[in-house]
């Protein structure tokens, strides 16, 4: 069985018949989806997206910063001066090829 990470569920086809007065009535909770009674979808208000997102850019610096602590502890005199911009660029790695922005979000 398919775990359930939300209180809140709602089937897909009630979720159809009124979308904004679903989204209203959660407030800042999270919704689950089900499909055929199972999990397919989580609505998730945009105060606990964007802290998911900083968490996730967090965990990707954890690599860098690990490697930093290293390099230090083998060798405490060497310092390596970088700014918050570079670490989260080294962390976010190369950028994409071939990745065009149209402007707009994607619609579901």
């Amino acid at each position: 069985m398919d775990a359930v990470l939300a209180e809140i569920s709602i089937g897909i086809t009630e979720l159809k018949k009124n979308p904004s007065a679903v989204i209203r009535a959660a407030g800042s909770d999270t919704i689950v989806v089900l499909h055929h009674n199972k999990p397919s979808a989580y609505l998730v208000p945009t105060q606990t997206y964007e802290a998911l997102m900083d968490v996730l850019d967090d965990l990707q610096l954890l690599p860098v910063v690990q490697q930093r602590i290293a390099c230090w502890q083998a060798d405490p005199d060497k310092i390596i001066e970088m700014s918050r911009d570079e670490l989260m660029q080294m962390a976010q790695g190369p950028a994409p090829k071939n990745v065009k922005s149209k402007g707009k979000a994607k619609r579901l």
